[in-house]
């Protein structure tokens, strides 16, 4: 018998032929279950349906598969993240850059996050504070009723603040100047990696993100402390001057 040749659409523009599924399991190792749940998670290429149930499958897929397998393994990464993950890649950048990037900015993607009832258990806020709270910009969670550790320290450092009177309105400079400063340092990213191509770019902007973070702390707490340095010294110079005896004339 003559074997039948592939439909001449399943290969690509630079001749690669495309996959069977048998072919695509055996070169990434997973079962045809796994490559299909994939593919209705929109994590894949759509295969080329060319007959009656065969579909043939881009030799990309390959590729992306193990660009799934790595995130899980390495971030555990549910699929919609990696899916989002994915789709925000542009060409040229290696998404394990991308998704080391979105931890070191956001945290673990498994990180377990509170809806409003545990937020209010975990930080002694009532959901009416905790209101008042987001509308002020004091809190500000990334995800509409959810809040992450990150918030829910924030959340009970206002419960004991408000209990002394400080009131949301009274720390939303905390915000403005949290944005006044972003800008400044999205401006100087700008700058810098203008004209580097996508994986260097992805690169600077990693080491610029680590590096604002610490300057954000240190440059923070030094302002701080400097400022109680001062009161200190002033105090002291202070008692010294009302310590001094008059000398007899």
């Amino acid at each position: 018998m003559t074997p039948r040749k592939r439909d001449p659409r399943t290969a690509t523009s630079d001749g690669r032929p495309y996959l069977k599924m048998k072919e695509l399991s055996a070169a990434v190792a997973l079962p045809k279950s796994t490559i299909l749940h994939y593919l209705n998670e929109g994590l894949l290429f759509e295969p080329i349906k060319a007959e009656t149930n065969m579909a043939y499958y881009h030799p990309d897929c390959v590729e992306r598969i193990d660009q799934i397998k790595q995130l899980q393994r390495r971030f555990r990464l549910p699929l919609a993240t990696i899916r989002v993950l994915l789709q925000k890649q542009a060409p040229g950048v290696d998404v394990m850059s991308l998704a080391e990037f979105q931890e070191v900015v956001f945290g673990p993607a498994d990180r377990p996050l509170l809806d409003v009832a545990e937020f209010c258990r975990s930080t002694g806020l009532s959901p009416a504070e905790v209101a008042e709270e987001i509308g002020a910009g004091v809190l500000a969670p990334l995800q509409a009723g959810k809040f992450d550790a990150d918030d829910a320290a924030i959340g009970r450092t206002r419960c004991e603040a408000r209990r002394v009177g400080i009131a949301p309105a009274d720390v939303t400079y905390y915000r403005r100047l949290a944005e006044e400063l972003v800008d400044q340092e999205m401006a100087l990213r700008d700058r810098v990696v203008a004209n580097l191509p996508p994986n260097e770019n992805a690169a600077v902007t990693m080491k610029m993100t680590q590096s604002a973070q610490a300057m954000r702390a240190y440059a923070f707490q030094r302002a701080f402390q400097r400022r109680i340095i001062g009161f200190q010294n002033a105090g002291r110079a202070r008692g010294g001057k009302r310590g001094k005896k008059e000398r007899p004339s």
